[in-house]
């Protein structure tokens, strides 16, 4: 019998992890889970990994570098102005070769908790600093797409996660739409101003905000209270329980949050829980649908209050942020721990996707163009808002979202509108205008 290697033995087991969260998410890839899938004993797995979260948290890193490699061959011998369109071509050549590995690095990391989600979104700094690296040599007249490349890969990411997820077979086809949305940004290297998230004056709070933020959780019904109906006393409870969920997801994360956590916070019996609730699952998806619901219902009101599609865009857009940012718990369980929920909660996302793509159709007809986004450049457009805003509400305290504003218009509005004209209404809409702004200084040539 032939003696397995220390190495073989460990990149089983980075296999194994990828095979079972792939399956399950990170619930499922438990210790047992992933050592029957890689066929080697507990001591083994013990020998290299402390538990379970530092296996997952190390089957990113793998996958990462893997990912890494690939890019780095892809940028050899390109010119500058080129680096990122190979990148782009390179991160989907990757997945398409390797669907497994991809799949758990663009969807699977984003369930397993806050070690997790440090590691992915490591390995989209990493990307981007190795795409400005080899963008050194560009010339202040050479175009280059003025976008934050952290965010326009974790955009893409979420592009390509959903894909995945689904087995689709064509994932190589999504390259050609992914190449003119990012080349819709594009703009001399001298006269970059998009490329770093520093939050701008907040614009007035939108009146389609409402006063009373959504999350807060009511009180305690008082002894001696008037008589209320059992409806009314379960609404109580059921918006409690809310609470305290969404609570919870914010100081310990979806999978370390128990039922008792929960009934704790919301000072009920956990009888009183399950009378509500099946489960936490079931606790936090209705969490998620009440805050999207909220969302939908404010950025549409928003949306429709004025005419022209900038201006519609600008006034969601202001109550989408000041929403999130006066509901920080809503941010963050609809935008970061909405994953490690399970597939019920990735379906909402996707779904929300498609639902914000409506505000986008109207830019399709407002003004035309001979190559106007592809239905894939649209999508990107919304899921590379959500990677700011889910980077805003990872921040520590109250995340600055609705200084975001301005970003986000650039992302939405630049494809439809050129660079100059969509610069000039933000810069007409916004507090502060684009010559005080920080800029980031353009590659320099070497």
């Amino acid at each position: 019998m032939v003696q397995r290697s220390k190495g073989t033995q460990r990149q089983r087991l980075l296999d194994g992890m990828i095979a079972v969260a792939n399956e399950g998410g990170y619930t499922a890839s438990n210790v047992s889970a992933v050592i029957a899938e890689a066929a080697v004993s507990r001591p083994t797995f013990y020998d290299f990994f402390a538990d379970r979260d530092d296996c997952f948290v190390a089957t990113i890193a793998y996958a990462s570098e893997r990912l890494m490699e690939a890019v780095a061959a892809a940028l050899e011998d390109r010119p500058a102005a080129e680096a990122l369109g190979a990148t782009v071509e390179a991160v989907v050549a990757f997945a398409s070769a390797e669907p497994a590995v991809a799949r758990f690095l663009m969807s699977e990391s984003m369930t397993g908790g806050p070690r997790a989600l440090d590691a992915r979104d490591d390995s989209l700094r990493r990307l981007a600093a190795l795409v400005l690296e080899a963008q050194s040599g560009l010339g202040p007249e050479e175009s280059v797409a003025d976008v934050e490349l952290g965010v326009l890969l974790g955009g893409m990411f979420r592009v390509l996660a959903t894909r995945l997820r689904r087995g689709e077979p064509a994932i190589s086809r999504v390259a050609d739409d992914l190449l003119a949305w990012v080349a819709s940004y594009a703009r001399p290297a001298s006269e970059l101003r998009w490329g770093g998230l520093e939050p701008a004056p907040r614009a007035p709070r939108s009146p389609h905000v409402p006063d009373v933020p959504i999350q807060e959780m009511p009180s305690a019904l008082p002894q001696g209270r008037p008589r209320l109906t059992e409806e009314q006393i379960a609404e109580n409870h059921r918006l409690r329980i809310l609470y305290a969920t969404a609570r919870m997801a914010e100081r310990k994360g979806y999978s370390a949050t128990t039922v008792s956590d929960i009934s704790e916070l919301a000072k009920l019996d956990k009888h009183v829980f399950y009378r509500l609730f099946s489960d936490k699952q079931d606790a936090f998806m209705s969490v998620h649908e009440l805050g999207f619901q909220q969302v939908m219902e404010v950025t549409s009101s928003a949306f429709f209050s004025v005419s022209g599609w900038p201006e519609r865009s600008w006034e969601g857009g202001r109550a989408l942020t000041g929403l999130l940012e006066a509901n920080p718990l809503v941010a963050h369980v609809g935008f970061v721990e909405a994953h490690a929920v399970g597939p019920g909660a990735v379906q909402r996302i996707e779904d929300s996707h498609v639902a914000f793509m409506f505000f986008l159709q109207e830019g399709l007809v407002y003004r035309r163009q001979e190559a106007p986004p592809s239905r894939i450049a649209m999508e990107a457009i919304i899921t590379t808002i959500f990677e700011i805003v889910y980077r805003q509400s990872r921040l520590a305290g109250t995340p600055d979202v609705a200084p975001m504003l301005p970003h986000i218009a650039h992302i939405w509005l630049t494809p439809f509108l050129g660079s100059e004209d969509a610069d000039a209404f933000i810069d007409g809409r916004s507090a502060a205008p684009a010559a005080k702004r920080r800029r980031r200084r353009a590659p320099a040539r070497t």
